[in-house]
């Protein structure tokens, strides 16, 4: 079993970085009685995994689902996910993908009608300050007027 700062110094990295995997419970070490993480070799090579994957570029989500899937040797020496496993990481991720495409939409419309209040709410300030510097109400309004029939006719 090693402390934190030892298993950060045999991966290489800091400690930072182990806790931040831990927070996104890829790697759950157990705790001594004074509740210090202690990592088992396992956990070693599940963070070499991890950075192994992230070095090549994939998403945490990716390895969240890779990882929830057993390796198997396929090659002489060699171990990777068959063909069942990757379908399944392709089915979670294209789920996710479709789940954040259907909300960056929804952001999208949201975005749009917040800057439309935005240019109301600005065009509203506009009167209200010219009325506080001394234009006639009648002559702001009559302006309105024009710009909202100029609008309406587009």
């Amino acid at each position: 079993m090693l402390t934190v700062g030892q298993a950060a110094t045999a991966l290489g990295v800091t400690a930072r970085t182990l806790k931040y995997y831990e927070e996104l419970n890829l790697v759950v070490p157990a705790r001594s009685g004074g509740h210090y993480r202690m990592y088992t070799q396992a956990d070693l090579a599940t963070f070499g995994r991890i950075l192994r994957m992230r070095s090549l570029g994939f998403s945490i989500a990716a390895i969240t689902e890779m990882l929830k899937r057993p390796r198997r040797m396929v090659e002489a020496g060699k171990s990777r996910m068959n063909e069942e496993d990757l379908q399944a990481v392709r089915e979670a991720l294209s789920s996710q993908l479709e789940t954040l495409r259907e909300r960056t939409a929804q952001v999208r419309r949201e975005l749009r009608e917040a800057e439309k209040l935005e240019a109301q709410i600005a065009h509203d300030l506009q009167y209200i300050e010219q009325r506080l510097r001394g234009v006639p109400a009648d002559e702001l309004l009559a302006e309105r007027a024009v710009k909202a029939h100029k609008a309406s006719s587009r």
